[in-house]
């Protein structure tokens, strides 16, 4: 039998899983393993909580908790994020696990051993109140190339990955102090070395799309840089030489690993050799922005450790949210947790699939779920199985009818519904999953219009023969479903199987050891039903989402994104009224009279106006955030008091050379004073 290791990216445990979590990585990996345990695959699919790195150390600091606490907090949430959607995973483990730090350290020794990891010095800012080195997330500052508000490691609003020492004004973010740029030994990887293999993996491999290979290659079109394999950290799997006390290994020197130690912990418990799989065949499933971890660094490491590679990487795009980024700080998104305790977790499985390609970015948007959810599973896919069922219950005594005569519509839809398990699965084994959700869904309204022509109310009266030959081919049609709709929609392909009086699955949360086959197969698809097969009483599948429903969790959700940005502000209040300036400081800041003289909305944004202001001797580009309080035409020639020698910055791309006085509430501060004045 061959055997098949499925692993799914790493979620770190610093918050739970939101919706795109599961559109990128864990709902195409649990369709791709569903599909090949159900024909006959020996399937492992694995993962685990990422629990070490700067987020998670950072946010123990500023809530005085131990990391280990936060990460075992969060590993709870995110299993049982996962389990309700009914990922069905083998193994879910920890990357705090004793099994995990022994392999990763036994990983990193070996590479080290075979002169693929040196030392070398390097520049990293270090606090001297806090008396230690700060790596990435304790940094912030300005961004060097946007100029906006950045991490050290990376800028959220240009996208640039970024070295902390790069930052403008960069402060601790612990104690908010000035931190030095000092000198730090750490151990690096020869990525370099790898290049020209990495290159041909690349270029040979067919099972990786081709989005996959044009973002590796445009990583190593411009020769590859070696990269840092540790930390100064105290939170972390500590570098196994004794040359290297306070040292921890970089996380993505070791998360990688948290597949195999999740298979290996796994494997020990059942008696299993996990190398087995891993060796026969192993499928990565992430999301875009760790796609060049896992085609650059991850296979490196594995040629340093003469490793098989993966079979290949699938790479899940970006999810947006009512047309806009998610952003967790701002409380744009909706979390697993949420959406759930609303809709089923078959809805949202059919809608992340079916909204795009996977290798697509796209956007969740409330009234577009409603229309899918109401038109196609309810009105297209429930209707055409409630209506066959019901038929058959009331026409043949719930059985399945001995088909009469065929006409040319007939033989067409019989070879459709022969040819779809095939096509389906043909899709599904090239990760095209929505190509294969399409197939199914398209043969389904192919049905209902074959339904509605052939007319079988009237035929049990006018056509006994057509009649027959419709209901029979429609149940062979919603058998078929019931299997191939279960790695789609897992609890909604049961209930179909209920009403056939097939083998009904537990296929709710993660995988038991006792439950990993199947009792239903693939191939079942294929065989027809025999004529007198006795159906039970149907339900409908679906039911429609109501208008106030959609409305409810649209209030929600920008009532969440007002409630953060409402404690964001109060923070930089209780900040800045902390801070106090003298007299001869205050009397720096420039006020002056100006006139608005044009305004606009800045495209993108809900919340800012590009205004040109008449300041008397000149007209300024000013940028405020003043949207949602006025339209630009509401503001055309109000006399207002500008901040006029503030350095000129960036908003979502456009200068700003000033700023206008606002109460909290975004009231403009006015004044009757001339054009051009200076305000004392």
């Amino acid at each position: 039998m061959s055997k098949l290791f499925i692993s799914c990216a790493l979620p770190y445990a610093n918050g739970p899983c939101h919706l795109g979590h599961l559109r990128s990585t864990y709902i195409p990996a649990d369709i791709y393993a569903r599909f090949n345990r159900m024909n006959g695959v020996d399937t492992v699919m694995v993962c685990s909580s990422d629990e070490h790195g700067t987020p998670i150390a950072v946010r123990a600091e500023q809530e005085n908790k131990d990391p280990i606490d936060i990460a075992t907090y969060y590993h709870k949430v995110i299993e049982d994020d996962l389990k309700a959607c009914n990922i069905s995973l083998d193994s879910f483990r920890r990357t705090t696990d004793e099994l995990h730090y022994e392999m990763a350290q036994d990983f990193f020794k070996t590479l080290y051993d075979k002169g693929y990891i040196y030392e070398k010095k390097i520049d990293q800012l270090y606090c001297d109140t806090c008396q230690r080195s700060l790596p990435d997330r304790y940094v912030e500052g300005i961004c060097p190339y946007c100029d906006s508000e950045a991490r050290g490691d990376q800028c959220e609003v240009c996208g640039r990955h970024l070295n902390p020492t790069e930052l403008k004004e960069p402060h601790c973010l612990i104690c908010d102090g000035t931190p030095h740029v000092q000198q730090s030994e750490q151990y690096y990887f020869k990525l370099h070395e790898f290049e020209e293999p990495l290159r041909e993996w690349i270029s040979n491999n067919d099972h990786l799309s081709s989005n996959i290979k044009n973002f590796a290659k445009e990583w190593i079109k411009d020769g590859l840089k070696d990269w840092v394999m540790t930390r100064d950290m105290n939170w972390g799997i500590p570098v196994p030489l004794e040359e290297a006390e306070g040292k921890v290994l970089y996380v993505w020197a070791e998360a990688f690993i948290g597949y195999q130690s999740s298979a290996g912990a796994w494997a020990k418990e059942h008696g299993l050799d996990w190398k087995e799989y891993w060796d026969d065949k192993t499928v990565h499933f992430i999301g875009k922005d760790i796609i060049y971890h896992h085609t650059i660094f991850w296979p490196s490491m594995l040629m340093g450790h003469d490793w098989k590679l993966p079979y290949s990487v699938v790479g899940g795009g970006y999810l947006s949210l009512e047309g806009q980024k998610m952003s967790t700080s701002r409380g744009w998104v909706i979390w697993v947790k949420d959406f759930l305790e609303k809709f089923d977790s078959d809805l949202l499985r059919y809608y992340m699939v079916i909204n795009a390609p996977l290798s697509k970015d796209t956007d969740f948007s409330w009234d577009d779920f409603q229309r899918r959810i109401n038109n196609e599973l309810t009105d297209n896919l429930g209707n055409f199985i409630h209506r066959t069922f019901t038929f058959t219950n009331k026409f043949f005594d719930g059985k399945i009818p001995e088909p009469g005569r065929y006409d040319e519509v007939d033989k067409e839809f019989e070879a459709k519904i022969k040819a779809l398990p095939d096509t389906v699965a043909e899709k599904i084994e090239e990760f095209e999953f929505r190509d294969g959700l399409l197939e199914i869904m398209t043969l389904t309204k192919e049905a209902n219009k074959y339904f509605n022509d052939k007319k079988p109310w009237k035929g049990v009266k006018e056509d006994i023969e057509s009649a027959k030959t419709c209901l029979y081919l429609s149940n062979q049609l919603v058998h078929e479903l019931a299997v191939i709709l279960t790695p789609y929609i897992p609890e909604s392909a049961q209930k179909i199987r209920e009403v056939l009086s097939m083998p009904v699955e537990n296929v709710k949360g993660f995988t038991e050891f006792d439950e990993r086959e199947p009792l239903v197969k693939w191939d079942e698809s294929k065989e027809f039903l025999e004529p007198g097969y006795k159906l039970k009483k149907a339900k409908p599948l679906f039911k429609k989402i109501e208008d106030k429903v959609i409305k409810e969790e649209k209030d929600k959700l920008y009532a969440l994104e007002q409630a953060e940005e409402q404690k964001e502000k109060d923070k930089k209040e209780e900040k800045n009224m902390s801070e106090q300036i003298s007299i001869d400081e205050f009397g720096k800041v420039q006020l002056v009279v100006g006139q608005v003289k044009e305004a606009e909305r800045i495209e993108g944004s809900d919340n800012l106006l590009k205004l040109q202001v008449d300041l008397g001797d000149e007209t300024r580009q000013i940028v405020a955030g003043l949207a949602k309080k006025y339209a630009p035409d509401e503001i055309i020639d109000r006399k207002v008091i500008v901040v006029a020698n503030l350095k000129p910055a960036k908003l979502f791309g456009v200068q700003s050379n000033g700023m206008l006085l606002a109460t909290d509430s975004m009231e403009l501060l006015t004044t009757e004073g001339n054009v051009g004045e200076y305000i004392k």
